[in-house]
């Protein structure tokens, strides 16, 4: 009878969260949260990192059981046990990490759930076809017989949201959909969502990117702390008041550059670098206290330049100089030993080992300082942990605690943590405010200023231009794996860097 007038009282609502909690070893992640969402709106969900937007998410998508309270479905009673019956009852999830099947091709990842059969086996034209469909959709550039693991970060979110398209759910998740991606495919991205709203799919939207929630968005929801703030509709509200609301407390303009910052010297040059053989001549240097900012769109080579130069990947040529001085890198430990050191895009799989714990992942890359005769020294690991974990202003309630529990801000900054423990001369960063909040990213830029004053050199590769003219003291622009040109502060301006990362792609069409 209960659940009959539920859904009566509530006909225009398509979920509903009734006080719900949740808690974790020494971390309530969610208290008495209720929230209401409308039959085919577009509802934004806010919150900084660790307000407990991604337990919301996991509860919603089967991965949890809440503690506390019960959440209803299309005036249900909705209890999923796993992401299939999550799947099954009509709620489709596009995670902020991602996690393909590596080994197999875009088309088998994009229709592994429903693999089209003719006479009992898998009809790979009719797959490869319908992949071609769905690829042309979000405008992700690839053969459908591609291996996924060949992607990168940009090019698997649009195959994510891609596979969400392949499915008629009614109620889409998109959690940090646009972290990677371009202005182009962020206006692609808007239009699918309008789209499905047009037919009456409900959209749950999380981004950090505040600018974009107006674009996709009718209501918003407000966490903090684990608790609900606010759900009110998007129209009327101004940025800095959902700021406001988000964090509790008035955050600084994001824009830290800072002009008496001296810049001296050679940190890292590169001359001639080839990431393969037919690849273009590429050649930049960074000085001592100066942060250098590397921009392009998705598939211009960002990403490849700046993992050749540390090692991780061959380069097939090229000079490398650390200090002024030339190196010989064929591997990330021979840039470590040189001084350089790569905060990656992925820091979940890449950057950190999440099952260890805060202590372990903060003094993993010099082992030399925590241990005598090949024993780890317990008391010297955890006091260089907690001195790095006061600098660097990270939030956990023990440095023993394992950094898989750990907010996306908090994970960024034990990544530059372990980096500062080893005492770096060039420090790159790929993406490093990829799924981070508005205040955790001014504590990260704080911090990238803090190395650039002390004398680090500091390459940043970033798809959010704002980020990079906020805190760069020049940005090197590519365009098709060349450099199309570089940007001086004085000259920083939106339209001037998309045009030079246009430049080699307008070419190509022109010809």
């Amino acid at each position: 009878m209960h659940e009959v007038d539920l859904a009566h009282e509530t006909e225009n609502t398509i979920l509903r969260l009734d006080k719900i909690g949740k808690r974790f070893p020494g971390v309530v992640a969610l208290k008495d949260v209720s929230i209401n969402i409308g039959r085919g709106r577009g509802h934004v969900l806010l919150g900084e990192n660790g307000a407990g937007k991604s337990t919301l998410i996991n509860l919603l998508g089967g991965v949890f059981k809440p503690d506390d309270g019960q959440i209803w479905f299309d005036g249900k009673r909705y209890e999923p046990r796993s992401p299939f019956e999550a799947f099954s009852a009509g709620i489709r999830i596009v995670h902020q990490e991602l996690h393909p099947l590596s080994n197999l091709t875009v088309a088998e990842n994009l229709l592994f759930e429903s693999l089209p059969r003719r006479h009992g086996l898998v009809d790979y034209k009719q797959m490869n076809r319908r992949a071609a469909e769905l690829l042309a959709e979000v405008g992700l550039d690839v053969a459908p017989t591609t291996q996924a693991g060949r992607l990168s970060v940009a090019q698997l979110q649009l195959l994510e949201i891609a596979k969400a398209l392949c499915y008629e759910s009614e109620f889409l998740v998109l959690d940090e959909p646009t972290a990677t991606l371009t202005s182009k495919e962020v206006d692609r991205l808007f239009e699918i969502l309008r789209r499905l709203r047009n037919r009456g799919v409900t959209t749950l939207y999380i981004s950090h990117r505040l600018e974009e929630i107006f674009e996709v968005g009718d209501d918003v929801t407000i966490l903090r702390d684990g608790q609900h703030v606010t759900t009110r509709p998007l129209a009327g509200l101004k940025i800095p008041e959902i700021v406001e609301l988000m964090v509790g407390r008035t955050i600084a303009n994001l824009n830290v550059f800072r002009k008496d910052s001296p810049v001296y010297g050679e940190a890292l040059g590169v001359s001639g670098l080839k990431v393969t053989r037919s690849s273009p001549e590429l050649s930049f240097s960074v000085g001592k206290g100066e942060i250098v900012g590397i921009a392009g769109l998705v598939g211009s080579g960002r990403t490849e330049v700046v993992r050749a130069v540390f090692g991780a990947d061959l380069r097939a040529a090229g000079e490398i100089r650390v200090d002024g001085k030339m190196v010989e890198i064929k591997s990330p430990k021979d840039a470590v030993n040189a001084g350089l050191c790569l905060a990656t895009e992925d820091r979940k799989t890449q950057g950190l080992m999440l099952d260890m714990t805060c202590a372990q992942n903060s003094t993993i890359t010099d082992l030399r300082k925590i241990s005598r005769n090949g024993l780890i020294l317990k008391k010297v690991e955890d006091s260089n942990s907690r001195r790095l974990v006061q600098e660097l202003r990270i939030k956990t309630p023990s440095i023993h605690q394992a950094v898989r529990t750990f907010s996306g801000g908090n994970q960024q900054k034990v990544v530059i943590a372990k980096w500062l423990f080893r005492g770096p001369k060039v420090l790159i960063f790929d993406e490093p405010t990829r799924g981070i909040d508005v205040g955790a990213k001014a504590e990260i830029y704080e911090l990238v200023w803090k190395l650039a004053a002390a004398g680090k050199g500091i390459l940043v590769v970033s798809s959010d231009l704002p980020e990079l003219m906020g805190i760069c003291h020049r940005i090197i622009v590519l365009s098709a794996g060349k450099i199309a040109g570089e940007v001086t502060r004085e000259e920083f301006e939106e339209s001037k860097i998309l045009s030079l990362a246009y430049k080699e792609y307008s070419r190509v069409r022109e010809s």
